[in-house]
């Protein structure tokens, strides 16, 4: 496997638009916060301000475990699964934002989207790493 492997490029890719989500989000925390005239360091006072907060922070939360075991699978379960996973991981944070701007309760799909995945791509790093750990032993 080399770092120029399609796979590999496919998680690199993936591993850019999962930042760029997240930088998006917090853009929208900005223009968020002009828009309902809350500055820093004030988190609360316009139910919109504490959603688009809400999205950005659990998209924070997510991503630190996502990187890493996106990674982890790409490189020890290898093969296109985990970056397939890793582009639903990318749109259930979509879906999250949008159903979450429109109510707590319509975040859930976009939750599941994000959490499915991201268990799935555990599963896969623990079974490459094993075999990895197998074949060299």
């Amino acid at each position: 496997m080399t770092l120029a492997a399609p796979a590999i490029l496919l998680t690199a890719a993936v591993t850019l638009l999962a930042v760029l989500i997240l930088l998006a989000f917090a853009m929208g925390v900005s223009r968020t916060r002009r828009k309902v005239n809350i500055p820093p360091p004030a988190m609360m006072g316009a139910p919109e301000l504490e959603r688009v907060l809400r999205i950005h922070g659990n998209t924070v939360e997510q991503i630190v475990i996502f990187l890493p075991v996106l990674w982890l699978a790409a490189l020890y379960f290898q093969g296109w699964v985990p970056p397939i996973l890793g582009l639903i991981w990318c749109l259930g944070r979509i879906v999250y934002a949008v159903g979450y701007s429109k109510g707590a309760d319509a975040r859930l799909p976009g939750f599941a989207l994000t959490m499915l995945p991201t268990l799935i791509l555990v599963v896969l790093a623990i079974i490459g790493i094993v075999r990895a750990w197998s074949v060299s032993a």
